[in-house]
């Protein structure tokens, strides 16, 4: 009988990586970097074989949910002139499984693979949002998993329930990430400008998650959405879904805002 046997949210900002910091830059997401590895010692604790990984950059399908079903994955980070590779497996029986369960939930889902169905040619790129959380986590098989943006709160909530009963009915030890950066419009310098919604919309995802109501995360109009740009509600959704409220025990690690975007760090099951 298989396992979840941690959970968290984290973020993806490049330079959170110590190798992407670069001299310069190190400190400016130091207070994240110390979280994130925080999070890496505890989930190395719990002996995770797997991780899922629910990231909002990987191959989107719209209107369903994506689940990476290659060999391997590869994937790189670069920030400062600095570029930090990874490569991993694929916990491809877990994949398979995940797809099978949504598909019995009635949640639209699509398995990827490219190239050959199996061996060296069938590898698919890992996104940044999965390379950043990974680099403090242990080196184990992974499942890759993207929401398209136009799947319903129900339906993201509902597929984390075939998630939590796919990892029950394997016979792995599983933890999960769910990589989110959040508001995007904090600086006028960044690459979407400055509006004063991207605050108030950290605010209360900070007041949300803290208090453990995960589905609240989406409780924004589609302007403030727009306006304040946040990009880890789909994911938070799903890890809602995977974890029901009763079993949530939230330690909220840390929020900064070091450059445009906020950057949350929590752990959502021990």
């Amino acid at each position: 009988m298989g396992q979840l046997v941690y959970a968290c949210i984290t973020p993806h900002g490049g330079e959170i990586v110590p190798e992407l910091a670069g001299r310069l830059h190190f400190n400016r997401m130091a207070k994240t970097r110390e979280s994130m590895e925080e999070l890496g010692r505890r989930m190395t604790e719990r002996a995770p074989e797997a991780i899922v990984v629910i990231t909002p950059h990987g191959i989107r399908i719209d209107g369903q949910i994506s689940i990476v079903n290659s060999e391997t994955m590869e994937g790189y980070e670069k920030e400062n002139g600095r570029t930090y590779t990874m490569i991993r497996d694929v916990e491809r029986t877990l994949a398979r499984q995940i797809s099978e369960e949504a598909d019995a939930l009635g949640v639209k889902n699509g398995l990827l693979n490219y190239g050959t169905s199996e061996g060296p040619l069938s590898k698919l790129p890992l996104d940044w949002g999965a390379v950043v959380p990974l680099a403090f986590m242990p080196d184990v098989p992974i499942v890759v998993i993207t929401p398209s943006r136009l799947v319903s709160d129900d339906d993201l909530i509902r597929f984390g329930r075939a998630v939590r009963t796919a990892i029950e009915k394997s016979d792995l030890r599983v933890g999960v990430i769910a990589s989110c950066d959040w508001c995007h419009t904090h600086d006028a310098s960044g690459p979407y400008g400055y509006h004063p919604l991207a605050q108030e919309v950290d605010d209360k995802i900070v007041e949300r998650i803290k208090a453990g109501r995960l589905e609240a995360v989406s409780h924004f109009s589609p302007e403030e959405i727009d306006l304040a740009k946040p990009d880890g509600i789909w994911q938070t959704l799903i890890l809602a879904g995977i974890i029901p409220e009763n079993e949530r025990l939230i330690d909220f690690l840390s929020y900064e805002v070091p450059t445009y975007f906020g950057l949350i760090c929590a752990e959502v099951k021990k």
